[in-house]
């Protein structure tokens, strides 16, 4: 995926903001109140900074969801492609989680 909000650093290598789209945004009067001060306080130059900042955060969450979504996919193919299933002692699968989680936790893993 593109950059599509640039950062001030890549602002600062030479790419022009000039290129973007004007929005209208409704926001509740406590988050532009924040906005606000975060602006004031200089953690941020314009509030426009802030929900491009947002979008970036927006867009790497929405990505990470469309990972997991894939791997689960990939997984249940896995699962699918492995046969069928066959029984299974719970009694025993109990012990061996808890003597791996032992040895994991003397290696410190």
């Amino acid at each position: 995926m593109g950059v599509i909000f640039p950062t001030i650093e890549q602002c600062k290598r030479g790419r022009s903001v000039a290129n973007v789209e004007k929005m209208s945004v409704a926001v509740t009067p406590q988050q532009a109140a924040l906005m606000r001060e975060a602006v004031e306080a200089g953690e941020y130059a314009t509030a426009s900074e802030i929900v491009r900042e947002a979008m970036r955060d927006w867009l790497a969450k929405r990505e990470l969801r469309h990972d997991d979504v894939r791997r689960l996919r990939r997984l249940w193919d896995e699962g699918k492609a492995s046969g069928r299933p066959e029984p299974v002692d719970f009694d025993v699968l109990r012990k061996e989680a808890r003597r791996e989680l032992t040895e994991a936790s003397r290696n410190g893993r």
